[in-house]
């Protein structure tokens, strides 16, 4: 009580007080109003005067036609003269240039830049693998721009696409705007309880199950680098010798490579600091619960893909796929208690990947793309075909002479056994 008492004995002084000094700042800026302002003010004043005087001397109605004549003259001069002007700045501003790393782009045509490929796997980065299969599922045209790991997104990541001169960065992103700008939903058929379950499974794999790979990978480099074949002169683009980059990998690369996720990531998302064994675990256990979704269907909601199909084979394809010789408990345990799984990578596989032996073999970023004819080549065809040519016509020429020959001949001979015919004669 006594607290409201104060504070409503105390609101008008206040209020009064900061009334007050409201009308101190106003007074001074008026003493403070700049020489232009100050002539503006006076202009008004007097174009207000010559107004009251004007609508008191009352002029004729032919005064007033002409006078509104030419106001409306007048405005109408202005505005034309706004708009020219507005014109010939829009003409002068300078066209603002796209900020993707591809400016050269052609439309409605995704460039994709993600991580190289690899002897025994498209890509090392399940995110990227996921992207990439995404769109081939879907029929969206695309390119790997061969950037040898040298751009990032404005957010740091790969994978990221440029689109019409713009990024979309992050995989789930990537699939879900681009979704909406094709027209493509691979998971309409679901109902809403599947896709709850699809949504469920999807952060499972991708917010544990890929900690464990990551996880064996930063504490086995010289493995991983074995296990998938990586050639780090390759991947980089540098002529620095492997030797030498496979001795420094693990002290300064793989620390900080994103397909690694790094040993300080991996520490802190909390599945680095927990044994081999426990890490061993955690991942059996996902698997079987993927293996018990799959069952015996094709695919995971049955005869088509979906997004999760999408993502379960991205990363699963980092498990099973690698070199037979390096141990990984982990593929050993797929391939021994989940051969469902191990089907439907396959299957994913040969219905996304077909050049998949064509890409691990050539590391080519774009065996998807019709190959243009190297120049040197079409010449060589070309003359070819022109030697070819030549030759016929030569022979063909030949042909005919010999004819021609022997035709003189055959008529020199008739000739012959006519003028013996009349001696006989």
């Amino acid at each position: 009580m006594t607290m409201a008492t104060e504070t409503e004995k105390n609101g008008p002084a206040a209020e009064t007080k900061d009334i007050k000094d409201v009308k101190e700042m106003k007074d001074a800026l008026k003493d403070e109003t700049p020489p232009d302002n100050k002539q503006d003010e006076a202009s008004k004043e007097s174009a207000n005067e010559k107004k009251e005087e004007a609508e008191k001397k009352q002029p004729e109605d032919g005064d007033k036609a002409a006078a509104t004549d030419a106001a409306q003259t007048g405005a109408a001069g202005d505005a034309s003269n706004a708009a020219a002007a507005n014109a010939a700045a829009t003409a002068a501003a300078p066209a603002k240039a796209p900020s993707v790393h591809k400016p050269n782009f052609e439309k409605d045509i995704v460039y994709l830049y993600q991580f190289p490929r690899t002897p025994l796997l498209p890509s090392l980065s399940s995110y990227c693998l996921k992207v990439e299969t995404w769109l081939r599922l879907n029929g969206i045209q695309y390119e790997n721009v061969d950037h040898k790991m040298k751009f990032r997104s404005k957010k740091g990541q790969l994978p990221f696409v440029e689109l019409n001169g713009e990024e979309i960065a992050d995989s789930t992103i990537i699939l879900r705007e681009l979704g909406q700008k094709y027209g493509k939903d691979i998971d309409a058929c679901l109902s809403t309880e599947q896709k709850s379950v699809a949504h469920a499974t999807i952060s499972m794999i991708e917010n544990h199950l890929i900690w464990v790979v990551h996880c064996w990978r930063t504490k086995n480099l010289d493995q991983m680098l074995k296990g998938y074949k990586v050639n780090l002169q390759h991947a980089l683009g540098t002529r620095i010798p492997n030797g030498i980059l496979n001795f420094f990998f693990k002290f300064t690369f793989g620390r900080k490579l994103d397909w690694l996720q790094g040993t300080r990531k991996v520490k802190a998302q909390g599945m680095g600091v927990h044994t081999p064994e426990e890490v061993l675990q955690f991942g059996c256990a996902d698997l079987k619960v993927l293996c018990d979704m799959l069952a015996d269907k094709p695919f995971f909601f049955g005869d088509e893909p979906t997004t999760l199909d999408v993502v379960a084979f991205a990363n699963l394809a980092q498990i099973l796929y690698i070199d037979k010789e390096i141990p990984f408990a982990f593929r050993d345990y797929m391939q021994e208690n989940c051969p469902n799984l191990v089907g439907h990578c396959s299957r994913m596989k040969e219905r996304c990947f077909s050049d998949w032996d064509e890409i691990c073999s050539t590391l080519d970023m774009n065996t998807h793309l019709p190959k243009p004819e190297k120049t040197e080549e079409k010449e060589g065809k070309e003359e070819a075909k022109e030697t070819k040519e030549s030759k016929e016509e030569k022979e063909g020429d030949k042909e005919k002479a010999d004819k021609e020959e022997k035709d003189v001949e055959k008529d020199k001979e008739v000739d012959e056994n006519k003028e013996k015919d009349k001696e006989g004669k």
